[in-house]
């Protein structure tokens, strides 16, 4: 895959996605944006990738934000088309079907913190800054933040950091449930490449239902909900996976995943 504004490489089963504009600390141009669809959907493809680690170039941004000087010339059915488009990006990194392990070094604000958000995971180094400072240029999160961040740190603490345009360390993004981890900046990607290999330890196929019913059960009532996880259980235990798994625990030897 060749993009201009990011670097894709792999290290099976893990690849990792690189945005490449530290000149402008990662900023998300409209460019970067597709580059980001494109290189997902390929990753999505890929079966021999099981994890996918997220990361910014250099060592002071994972994304900065979106790029002001497009923003500042979009009126206002651009804005919304603008909005839309990166909502269904980082919904599809969303709800990929691999977990997606955001690697937050440096500043993390506007749409880089709603591109973390909308990641399985987010691990932080010790000198990452997160927020959402939208409303200081006149506007709101576009890209899921009014709606992630709620999800993730409660009604209260989201509105705080929205309606100030707050920008947080990464302590206080770890208190607050923003962050899963914080570690010393030049431990990050070993400690997400470390994650990302145990994750892709397990079978894919579980891997993938744990994730989809996790995102399709939170918004509904409970009784709804585990009937979606017992539905899914049910599922999986007729794949070659299960029968492997179970076979290779009874044997005392590591499993060896089929993906079907």
């Amino acid at each position: 895959m060749e993009f201009a504004h990011i670097r894709v490489e792999k290290r099976l089963p893990l690849a990792q996605v690189t945005i490449d504009r530290p000149k402008v600390l990662n900023a998300l141009s409209a460019e970067t944006i597709g580059e980001l669809a494109a290189a997902f959907d390929e990753l999505a493809a890929d079966t021999e990738v099981r994890v996918i680690l997220l990361a910014g170039a250099g060592d002071r941004a994972f994304v900065a934000g979106a790029d002001i000087r497009e923003l500042a010339a979009l009126a206002a059915e651009e804005a919304q088309a603008f909005a839309q488009r990166g909502q269904a990006v980082f919904r599809r990194i969303e709800t990929l079907g691999k977990p997606v392990i955001a690697c937050i070094q440096g500043f993390a604000l506007g749409g880089g913190c709603e591109l973390a958000m909308a990641c399985t995971v987010r691990i932080a180094a010790e000198d990452a800054k997160l927020g959402q400072p939208e409303v200081k240029l006149g506007i709101l999160p576009g890209y899921g933040g009014t709606q992630r961040l709620p999800r993730l740190v409660g009604r209260g603490a989201a509105l705080k950091l929205l309606l100030t345009g707050a920008i947080v360390d990464a302590r206080e993004a770890l208190r607050i449930g923003l962050v899963d981890e914080v570690v010393p900046a030049e431990q990050l990607m070993a400690r997400a490449e470390a994650l990302g290999r145990e994750m892709a330890a397990n079978a894919p196929l579980a891997l993938g239902e744990v994730l989809r019913v996790v995102d399709e059960g939170l918004e509904l009532p409970l009784d709804k909900a585990i009937g979606i996880e017992a539905a899914a259980f049910g599922r999986l235990a007729a794949t070659a996976d299960k029968a492997e798994g179970t076979r290779a625990f009874l044997e005392k030897r590591a499993p060896v995943w089929k993906n079907e």
